[in-house]
């Protein structure tokens, strides 16, 4: 009898000791204010960010605030769990509230930003039943990603206007924060969401590790990735869970579309071709990386601790990691590059959520991120007046006038960065890509990582072989109508958008077989078999 009841006791301690051992949550009962926000961002951001606004609010109000942060994942993540939250939200206030029944149709209608003139009357009816509503998630600010995702949101009605625009119209000008540049949206015409940072897309690397591999240069353009020593040397993430990584890939086959342009093709031919061009140097680059992850802070950590050679990532990522090494071991051991012509400076953008429980303190964050004690934080160095605490950030602000303050050059981290005055920029053309970016993301993903096992085995067989049987081999690989543009927007788009999710589950299926069966045509060849 002891004995069990020791057992008992120490299975209890077995459980009972990771609860009692795991760090205190914030108090946010102690704080006169509360603020919810969901972000992908990093926990050095958040750091710093809370602190900066609780000092903001303060001297504003008299009040302390705190932050209760929710982290569920990337942007992709994040945009299917307010789906999920907002669905439920209003079914129980279409159910409950106005008795009215509830139908997968409704539960489509309600979020449809585009329904068609001729849709159910009862349809129309849940739509505008949730427009005038002030349902909630929980949640008050959406802060930081990419503009595919706020679009999203903005489009499905789950995001308000914060009125930081009627509040401080001297901000959105073309000397403060601009519409447009470079082809990219800077804010939503109607204040829906609002770009409080840019972010641009490049290559981390570890020169140590490329020394090893034989490399005497440094890699400076998206094809560098494809170079066959980097078999097994580069860090990838999953398109289709970190909307930056989909982001970055989208630029690559939109610079490869210009190329086109610039060659002398008609527009049409050049976006058709680019696309192909595009898709086969991703694919290189996916024959020649170690893994795909579902976050897109795991590759320049690996990078940095010379996992692998290099890795692609947004800017502040790679930033990041090369003063975290040099911090550390005062050596130049990882370096970052945007690729010229390759990158374009998109934002991450801030949004109010529908039915933000406190509201009042969400519209002052998101005016604190846009004012220049909330800019001077993404880019000070730590410990400069008003600037970050701890952390370098080493993030590019939004805001253009903050590049014209000389006297602040001194206390940046990038102080010879200007995302507004570039060499060679790459225009951003969404008519290209932007209707296609979850199809681009799904091939991707299908093409690399879905068939990843048979991409690798049949790329080394190419590098192995003798020069004639390489290039047909490669040729073979390389091959995929069945990933064309036309098809992208045919039925890749159709299953995709489907009501059915099994008919995206069955496409991805066909795809992977077809990508298989070219890997499978291109080994052989390079072996000789055919």
């Amino acid at each position: 009898m002891l004995k069990r009841l020791l057992i008992i006791l120490a299975l209890i301690a077995i459980v009972a000791v990771p609860f009692a051992l795991r760090p205190g949550r914030p108090a946010f009962a102690k704080a006169d204010d509360t603020l919810v926000i969901i972000t992908p961002h990093n926990e050095a951001l958040r750091s710093e960010f809370a602190r900066g606004f609780a000092a903001w609010w303060r001297a504003r109000t008299g009040r302390s605030v705190a932050i209760d942060w929710r982290m569920v994942g990337g942007t992709s993540e994040i945009a299917r769990f307010l789906e999920g939250e907002y669905v439920t939200a209003f079914e129980n206030h279409w159910t409950r509230e106005l008795g009215r029944a509830w139908s997968a149709e409704i539960q489509a209608g309600f979020q449809n930003g585009r329904l068609a003139p001729d849709a159910p009357a009862v349809v129309r009816e849940a739509r505008a039943a949730f427009l005038a509503s002030d349902i909630g998630c929980g949640i008050d600010v959406f802060f930081g990603g990419g503009t595919y995702d706020f679009e999203r949101q903005a489009l499905a009605g789950r995001l308000v206007d914060s009125g930081v625009m009627t509040r401080r119209p001297e901000w959105f000008t073309e000397v403060t924060i601009p519409r447009r540049v470079g082809g990219e949206d800077y804010w939503h015409p109607q204040g829906l969401w609002i770009g409080a940072v840019l972010s641009s897309y490049g290559i981390i690397f570890n020169r140590d590790a490329l020394a090893r591999l034989g490399f005497d240069r440094e890699p400076a353009q998206w094809d560098d990735l494809a170079d066959p020593r980097l078999i097994g040397e580069v860090g990838l993430a999953d398109p289709t869970k970190s909307g930056s990584v989909a982001k970055a890939f989208e630029n690559i086959i939109q610079q490869q579309m210009q190329r086109r342009l610039q060659s002398g093709l008609p527009e049409a031919e050049a976006v058709r071709a680019g696309w192909l061009d595009g898709l086969r140097l991703i694919q290189r680059i996916g024959a020649n990386s170690r893994y795909f992850t579902d976050t897109s802070q795991k590759p320049p950590i690996d990078v940095a601790a010379g996992n692998c050679a290099a890795g692609l990532c947004i800017d502040f990522y790679g930033r990041q990691q090369e003063e975290a090494v040099r911090r550390r071991n005062t050596v130049e051991r990882v370096g970052y590059v945007t690729p010229v012509g390759g990158s374009v400076a998109s934002v991450d953008p801030v949004a109010l959520l529908r039915g933000a429980r406190h509201r009042a303190v969400a519209e002052a964050f998101i005016e604190f991120t846009l004012s220049m004690e909330g800019q001077k934080l993404w880019n000070f160095r730590p410990g400069t007046p008003g600037g970050p605490e701890r952390f370098a950030l080493r993030r590019m602000p939004v805001r253009r006038d903050f590049y014209t303050q000389e006297e602040w050059k001194p206390l940046r981290s990038d102080p010879d960065d200007s995302p507004f005055v570039q060499r060679d920029p790459l225009v951003y053309r969404e008519a290209w890509t932007g209707r296609l970016f979850r199809e681009m993301s799904l091939v991707i993903r299908v093409m690399c990582q879905d068939t990843h096992r048979e991409l690798t085995g049949a790329w080394r067989a190419i590098q192995a072989a003798p020069p004639e049987r390489r290039q047909r081999a490669l040729a073979a690989l390389q091959e995929m109508p069945f990933a064309d543009y036309e098809r992208a927007g045919g039925d890749i788009k159709r299953a995709i958008t489907s009501k059915n999710k099994v008919d995206e589950v069955r496409l991805a299926g066909e795809l992977g077989g077809m990508f298989r069966a070219r890997y499978a045509e291109a080994e052989a060849i390079a072996r000789s078999e055919r």
